[in-house]
């Protein structure tokens, strides 16, 4: 194929950020397959048109079954709401399209096994979308990890804090309705967490949390402005938040080290703080996505007058990614790790293999949050192993 032909379904927040890497592959990534944007679907009929002149989709569709059918569509890209993942994920698996779905990737563990059965039987390529896996810092955590530069792990605290419903009179968003979104902040924030705890250091053995809904009514909604923004009327009639606004939990990992996670959307004035610090037998390293071009890295073998905490900039040929940007120094951002995450779908697809992470790792991280959730319910310690 010269090109790989893409639909896509979702159009908002998520749309936007994937048009834009689809987008942004040719300019930046020319050895890369070129992805070719032919259609975009969304159930408003002018809220989709208006995406699709501005994202710059060739058509347009109403209807997702429609859309993943068509002849003229290679892969499949799902960015609408938790709700409908699986039962997309297993029609674009049997029409034979390649699948790339947002996460978390289902409502549920024994949804997210079904569609990885699914995927799996149909031999197409799935992936999952850890975006923050792909900032070029964590790829440098990961590679100092990997060649064993800060020794054995002993410990991961992770946390991703936001404050964007904060106010009690912020409306019922979908985000905040179980039967949508699957969780709350846990599934939402704590899933990014919960993959870069994964990736970084190894597979959770066992874990016990604890969750909070500080908000527990909230003003029905009127109207959506954008990815994490809406209105209510003021006065509404209220529904019921049905999700937690904030989970914490400690683990424990395959391989002997201890971690502490916590996601919530109640901590004033951090608007994404998606951060991260593992301690080793030979050093420390620190994230945070806020700077998410630096990371901090201690080394235990410095010398005594000169050690500290020191700042990396992850921007020069030697950090991945980094060298189809900008000269060094001059910094990327968010959008730039959808980029990242396109590269790594469409080679897969053009080298046949499975992209790196999969609908494996979403179905992984369903299992930890929902060991955590089954904890909070039984008060006591969960191994992951209880839910298999």
């Amino acid at each position: 194929m010269s090109s790989i032909r893409v639909g896509m379904i979702g159009y908002k927040f998520m749309g936007k950020a994937h048009s834009n890497a689809y987008r942004a592959l040719p300019m930046f990534f020319p050895d890369v397959k070129r992805p070719q944007m032919v259609a975009i679907c969304g159930r408003d009929a002018a809220g989709v048109e208006q995406s699709r002149a501005q994202f710059g989709w060739e058509s347009a569709e109403t209807d997702w079954r429609s859309l993943v059918v068509r002849d003229d569509i290679d892969v499949v890209d799902i960015n609408a709401p938790s709700d409908a993942h699986k039962e997309i994920a297993i029609a674009a698996a049997k029409a034979g399209k390649h699948i790339f779905c947002e996460k978390p990737l289902a409502l549920n563990l024994a949804d997210s096994v079904e569609m990885l059965n699914a995927a799996e039987k149909a031999g197409v390529k799935h992936m999952v979308g850890f975006n923050y896996r792909f900032a070029p810092a964590v790829q440098l955590a990961k590679k100092l990890i990997a060649e064993g530069r800060i020794g054995k792990i002993f410990h991961f605290r992770g946390f991703f804090l936001q404050d964007w419903i904060v106010d009690p009179e912020f409306p019922l968003v979908w985000r905040l309705q179980k039967d949508i979104a699957g969780s709350g902040a846990h599934g939402d924030l704590g899933a990014h967490v919960i993959d870069m705890a994964r990736f970084l250091v190894g597979e959770f053995h066992e874990v016990i949390g604890m969750s909070e809904t500080f908000v527990k009514e909230r003003p029905l909604l009127t109207a959506t402005t954008g990815g994490l923004t809406a209105k209510g009327d003021k006065g509404a009639p209220k529904g019921e938040v049905t999700v937690d606004d904030a989970t914490l939990f400690l683990a424990r990992f395959d391989n002997g080290a201890l971690g502490s996670i916590e996601a919530t959307r109640f901590a004033p004035g951090h608007r994404c703080t998606n951060s991260f610090e593992i301690n080793g037998s030979k050093g420390s390293i620190k994230f945070d996505f806020e700077r998410v071009n630096e990371l901090q890295v201690f080394f235990s073998d410095d010398a005594d007058d000169v050690q500290g905490f020191r700042r990396v900039l992850a921007t020069d040929g030697a950090h991945a990614y980094s060298q189809n940007w900008w000269p060094p120094g001059h910094t990327i951002g968010y959008e730039h790790t959808f980029t990242h995450e396109m590269v790594e779908f469409m080679n897969a697809i053009a080298e046949d293999r499975q992209p790196v992470p999969n609908f494996a790792d979403g179905v992984e991280c369903q299992a930890v949050l929902e060991a955590v959730d089954k904890s909070i319910e039984e008060r006591r310690w969960v191994a992951i192993s209880e839910l298999r």
